[in-house]
């Protein structure tokens, strides 16, 4: 290369270096800020909210319309509704409800099919022409489908729409509801197990949260059982624990056979059984551990073996009732793959009204009241019900009789107690049940009958109250307030007359 070519390709390099140094430099590109989608606590996303207004169509392409969000649940969002082809009137409660969840969720896209498949309102219609019932708390599936909104996608299913769970009026009674209201509700929620287990599905979740009163004119002592998003198919031949299912459910509440992972029939009854037990007596033996689901398994192992101990335990000052402990004793004598005799489980409740003077069809009565206390057992009937009591021919009686053996379980190993309670072959199994276990029971109290009067001690006034006479109060709620520097006048003034 020559002299020219030398410095003009020098020239050439200089002013292209020059060129990319005077370029100001690139910004990186700024991240789009994203909202963080909403969890529930159980890590399950929830939906971004969706504005009131949005229409819905589902698969039949009829359309609601949402209205405002009235709940968020574990795994999705649930908000009022109303049917665009018939607008409810001005200011009136939209009367149905739908429930939303992403479409990376799984539990509604289970209780959408359930629903699908058992609870279309012909079936529920027929049903209670079957059975001769004048309502049933089943809810009806009235549609489902997807829905995008803001680019994600959503699965929803539309219901009636309902009112108060029972956790809400249980918490608001201080933890106890009366016993003719317990059995009232057991009564309406036996019914709709009937309904769903003759459909070849079980619930596996009863719980006061899961129980709601009827919203429309009408139904408002009516017991509707919702959210069947643990709803699974049951089988009557061989018992297989699923370590992947075990303990499902709300371990308060989770039956023996779900703690092991088999779905069964008499596990839903027994659910409510421990439902039952607590709205009487506020709390279950093994709430004081629910961290330990192996722990709480046991318990209720231990006790359902022994059914008068689990009584002694629960009810340790007053005489517990003894349809309670009829029912329960029941529930422990089925096989898992047992067809359980609702008709026996409803007569007992039916007899524990009748014992208790009160109707089957009352008002369910679930207002804040204080526990009416029952009178003190004498000695002929202080006893806690045994599978040897005689029976009585006024009592009614299962198909399938099973005796409950009452053994010990204290200084068993804990994994071959609980082997040992679910394998099926336990003699329980294979003796006669004695249903008249609890004929001596005390049936004295009478919860019902408000025509004995009782002698009440005279109540002190809260006038008598030293801080209502210091403060100077005129009736509750209000006092009148001193003005201290009149006061202090008022008193100086008084002096001076004195020394004058």
């Amino acid at each position: 290369m020559n002299d020219a070519g030398y410095y003009l390709s020098s020239f050439f390099r200089i002013n292209w270096q020059i060129r990319i140094m005077s370029k100001k430099p690139v910004k990186p590109m700024a991240m789009k800020k994203t909202a963080r989608q909403r969890k529930a606590a159980n890590g399950y996303k929830l939906p971004d909210p969706i504005p009131v207004g949005e229409i819905v169509r589902d698969v039949t392409k009829k359309e609601w319309q949402i209205g405002p969000s009235i709940g968020i649940g574990g795994f999705g969002e649930i908000y009022a509704a109303s049917d665009v082809s018939h607008s409810p009137r001005k200011k009136a409660a939209l009367p149905y409800v739908i429930k939303i969840e992403p479409h990376g969720n799984g539990p509604l896209f289970v209780e959408m099919h359930f629903y699908m498949k058992v609870a279309k309102p012909d079936q529920i219609e027929e049903w209670k022409k079957q059975k001769k019932l004048k309502s049933l708390g089943m809810p009806r599936y009235l549609g489902s489908g997807s829905h995008e909104c803001n680019g994600l996608k959503y699965r929803f299913v539309v219901m009636d729409r309902y009112g108060k769970d029972l956790w809400s009026l249980f918490l608001q009674n201080k933890r106890v509801f009366m016993l003719p209201a317990v059995l009232r509700v057991g009564l309406q929620i036996i019914d709709v197990l009937e309904y769903i287990h003759s459909k070849m599905y079980v619930h596996a979740d009863i719980k006061g949260g899961n129980l709601l009163l009827g919203f429309q004119k009408g139904t408002e002592n009516q017991v509707y059982l919702v959210d069947f998003g643990l709803a699974s198919h049951y089988s009557q031949k061989e018992y297989k624990p699923d370590p992947k299912k075990a303990h499902n459910g709300t371990i308060e509440y989770t039956s023996r056979d779900a703690h092991v992972g088999v779905p069964t029939r008499r596990g839903d009854l027994e659910i409510l059984a421990y439902n039952m037990l607590q709205w009487l007596t506020s709390k279950l033996p093994w709430e004081n551990n629910l961290s330990d689901p192996l722990y709480v398994h046991q318990q209720k192992s231990k006790y359902m073996d022994n059914i008068p101990e689990l009584m002694k335990k629960c009810f340790p000052k007053t005489t517990p009732p003894a349809v309670l402990v009829k029912y329960f004793q029941y529930v422990a004598s089925l096989r898992h793959d047992a067809d359980p005799d609702y008709e026996y489980c409803q007569k007992l409740l039916k007899k524990g009204l009748k014992d208790l003077n009160c109707s089957v069809g009352g008002n369910l009565d679930l207002s804040a009241k204080a526990p009416v206390t029952r009178s003190s057992p004498t000695k002929a009937n202080n006893k806690i019900p045994s599978s040897d009591d005689k029976a009585t021919a006024s009592d009614t009686e299962p198909h399938n009789k099973k005796k409950v053996v009452a053994s010990g379980t204290g200084n068993l190993n804990r994994t071959k107690q609980l082997r040992d309670h679910f394998s099926g072959s336990s003699s329980s199994d294979e003796s006669d049940y004695d249903k008249d276990n609890a004929d001596n029971y005390s049936k004295k109290a009478k919860l019902c009958n408000t025509n004995k009067k009782t002698k009440t001690n005279p109540v002190p006034s809260w006038r008598d109250c030293p801080t209502a006479i210091a403060s100077n109060v005129n009736r509750a709620g209000e006092y009148k307030r001193i003005n201290h520097d009149n006061e202090n006048q008022r008193v100086k003034k008084q002096k001076k007359k004195t020394d004058a």
